[in-house]
């Protein structure tokens, strides 16, 4: 009357009838394992996914590093180029145009890069930079006073190099030399 969980299955028709045989491989494996006493291994299997997987991430991560640190470098590069091609076309708009004088004794104070700055000049070239004719540049460390075009030209190139250009249309309706928000 009892009936074995095989014979149920298969009058319930969830199971076909089909009956594989046993592998020759695995078998040969058993009789050699009985007859050395160890084990025999079975053939290799190929390593998980999830390790290969790993692996497979750990590489590109390191690639994908080497490449931003790469392209990071080479913007780098591309920036200092730039920079050093900047630097030696102010030299050569400023070569020969710097208007500072050794005997000059009065200073003018202006603000660049968030500090009050000093440059010395006399009364005559104190007007004209008032006045916008003048203007004056940052290079290599020291401020150069210039014409006004020069200082424009620079501002072309570079306009941080800049250090005081005074609009000459603002100062056009004032000649009285005081500015207007000065407070009595």
């Amino acid at each position: 009357m009892v009936d074995s969980l095989r014979d149920q299955l298969l009058k319930s028709g969830i199971v076909n009838s089909v009956h594989r045989e046993p592998r020759v491989v695995a078998s040969v494996g058993k009789i050699a394992a009985r007859k050395t006493g160890k084990p025999q291994r079975s053939p290799r299997r190929p390593a998980p996914s999830c390790e290969m997987d790993l692996a497979k991430a750990y590489a590109l991560r390191a690639q994908t590093q080497a490449r931003e640190r790469k392209q990071l470098e080479q913007e780098l590069a591309e920036q200092a180029r730039a920079r050093r091609e900047r630097k030696v076309k102010i030299q050569q708009v400023l070569a020969g145009n710097a208007l500072n004088k050794a005997d000059a004794d009065q200073p003018r104070n202006f603000e660049y890069a968030g500090k009050i700055r000093r440059i010395y000049v006399d009364p005559a070239q104190l007007v004209a930079l008032n006045a916008g004719q003048l203007g004056v540049v940052q290079h290599s460390g020291r401020y150069l006073l210039v014409a006004g075009d020069v200082a424009r030209q620079v501002h072309a190139i570079d306009p941080h190099q800049v250090a005081l250009l005074v609009d000459q249309q603002t100062t056009a309706g004032t000649d009285d030399g005081v500015p207007d928000d000065l407070m009595w």
